[in-house]
């Protein structure tokens, strides 16, 4: 595809995208004072309670639904699951659709993604219960979920092992069975688990490792190093999920939703808490992965495009040397290659979102990995420059560019480190090339 049809819309999506945006410029950006504000004077418990939800955050989600902009995440094959037919996105929109939109919620990251029922980790996890949930996961936890009720969590990073690689993982799911009654144990330790100590999550998605030691437990399947982990659904609070402690990125706790470090203390949960049977956690992850690094790279995309007008304005309000800042050939530098890195950025992304849309999310996977190393180093680069025209003023709380620049550094790391998806997309290419090469020698 070439750029112009890559950000094609049709009709009626262009005149969603046009109430997306004016809701995010005209709501969600100037309530992000209001939302700052109430939390300004919050400290330590007191920023993780009830109360400590900014009232801003259901005023927009109010309005988000009257402008049809709920739930637009879900991808057209899973909307038939949804349970209940008003929870369904207004309009049915592509991997790529979708990802042009999530540029606009990115230019407000802390209040539109949640306003419009499309915050990580609850997209992704919501649509786990839409592919894999049994019947009555989906009433228990899907529709709270979609109707924006609650919030979730999803815990996987472990801060005793690499994480990065899964089969490192050290919590247990042991399986004990007495008298043909079965039950799981759950134990471990978790840390950057989003959203886990929001007052309002009530489910965590735990992956974990498979325990067959139990003696009750007289044949151990064999099973892949891919196969031997499962997710469970943990209903919150429970009393032996103890949340240890909130975690800061780069000083943001990013309350009252943040990341926690969770212990798992034995926690007794049954087959009706495994998310598609034992075994199939890989597969899982794997599906709520790759539509997330779209979301992932088209909100950076947004959070990147708005530092950079912050920046334009600002190199031709402020003088130096008697000339504007935009005069000075650095400045002209510093415009020149984010405007080349956004269109980049853009481009990589919405080329990937639309082999999703055509080949699957399976098959575009070396797309996938490709984004997720290149998209947040260049978004990145676009807000640095932008800090370094602002100077002082750049790493200021009073701005928005500080915020920013920690979440995007940050975004190299989550959801895989830039040196697992290298590997991925380089063992891929290898791949590509040595089947070219075997079909070469047959002709």
């Amino acid at each position: 595809m070439n750029s112009a049809s890559l950000t094609y819309l049709r009709p009626d999506v262009a005149a969603l995208k046009k109430r997306m945006d004016d809701f995010v410029e005209l709501e969600c950006i100037p309530a992000e004072a209001e939302y700052e504000a109430h939390m300004k004077d919050r400290n330590g418990a007191d920023r993780w309670t009830m109360e400590a939800v900014p009232p801003c955050i259901n005023r927009l989600k109010n309005r988000a639904r009257e402008l049809g902009l709920w739930n637009l995440f879900v991808p057209p094959h899973l909307i038939s699951r949804i349970p209940e037919r008003a929870l369904a996105p207004a309009v049915a929109l592509s991997y790529r659709e979708y990802g042009i939109l999530c540029e606009s919620l990115g230019r407000a990251p802390t209040v539109a993604p949640e306003a419009c029922n499309t915050s990580a980790p609850d997209t992704g996890n919501m649509e786990v219960f839409l592919e894999f949930g049994t019947p009555a996961q989906k009433t228990t936890y899907l529709i709270p979920l979609l109707q924006g009720q609650i919030r979730s969590a999803f815990l996987m990073t472990e801060p005793d092992v690499a994480s990065s690689d899964p089969t490192n993982l050290e919590t247990k799911l042991t399986k004990k069975i007495s008298n043909g009654t079965v039950e799981y144990i759950l134990t471990g330790r978790k840390w950057w688990s989003t959203g886990a100590m929001d007052p309002r999550c009530r489910v965590a998605l735990v992956v974990a490792k498979m325990d067959y030691s139990d003696p009750s437990c007289q044949a151990q399947p064999q099973t892949s190093k891919h196969g031997a982990h499962t997710i469970v659904a943990v209903p919150l609070p429970h009393p032996q999920v103890i949340m240890q402690r909130p975690l800061t990125v780069f000083g943001y706790d990013d309350a009252p939703h943040g990341h926690a470090e969770v212990v798992l203390n034995g926690v007794r949960l049954d087959e009706s808490d495994l998310i598609f049977g034992e075994g199939s956690g890989f597969r899982v992850s794997q599906a709520r992965l790759g539509p997330g690094r779209i979301h992932h790279c088209m909100r950076a995309l947004g959070i990147a495009t708005r530092s950079y007008e912050l920046m334009l304005q600002r190199t031709m309000e402020r003088k130096t040397f008697g000339k504007y800042l935009w005069e000075h050939g650095g400045c002209q530098d510093a415009i020149a290659d984010s405007a080349s890195d956004l269109e980049a950025a853009r481009l990589l992304t919405l080329s990937c979102a639309a082999a999703m849309d055509d080949v699957g999310v399976k098959n575009a996977r070396d797309k996938i990995g490709i984004i997720k190393v290149t998209v947040p180093e260049l978004t990145y680069r676009v807000v640095d420059r932008a800090i370094q025209v602002f100077g002082g003023a750049g790493v200021h709380e009073d701005l928005f560019l500080a915020r920013a620049l920690a979440g995007l550094r940050t975004l190299r790391i989550a959801d895989g480190p830039d040196a697992v998806h290298r590997r991925t997309v380089a063992l891929m290419e290898i791949k590509k090339r040595a089947l070219r090469g075997s079909q070469h020698s047959r002709l």
